[in-house]
């Protein structure tokens, strides 16, 4: 029974480090996007409030920037759990930081959202 718990707690380790690797990843590219967008093809290095509304008006653009949002959770809360979890925490322990880091990641992106839709319903 051991053995089959080991091998459990392998295959959720490895699901953890490919996801957190493939976020990685997929930061590169989002956030390498959002600079452009945002900093480097804007006279002057920065859009103003109207621009920004303009911008994000574009559904595809606030398709791309909520996708940004919630891998940017995704990496920042697995990366958070990966941490807690090095300090040695019983099994109760572990289940509690998990939840916990799992909760906080969804107030984050329900806060995003929200916060996206505040904004497109103003364009």
């Amino acid at each position: 029974m051991t053995h089959v718990m080991d091998t459990r707690n392998q295959n959720r380790a490895g699901l953890g480090w490919l996801g957190q690797a493939v976020s990685g990843v997929l930061l590169l590219i989002l956030l390498g996007l959002h600079m452009i967008a945002h900093h480097f093809v804007v006279k002057g290095g920065l859009r103003d409030y109207q621009e920004v509304m303009s911008y994000i008006g574009n559904p595809v653009i606030a398709a791309i920037e909520l996708i940004f949002l919630v891998v940017v959770s995704y990496h920042a809360m697995l990366g958070l759990r990966s941490v807690l979890l090095d300090l040695g925490l019983g099994k109760s322990q572990e289940k509690w930081v998990t939840r916990s880091v799992t909760a906080l990641g969804i107030i984050m992106v329900v806060y995003g959202v929200w916060l996206m839709s505040t904004l497109l319903s103003r364009v």
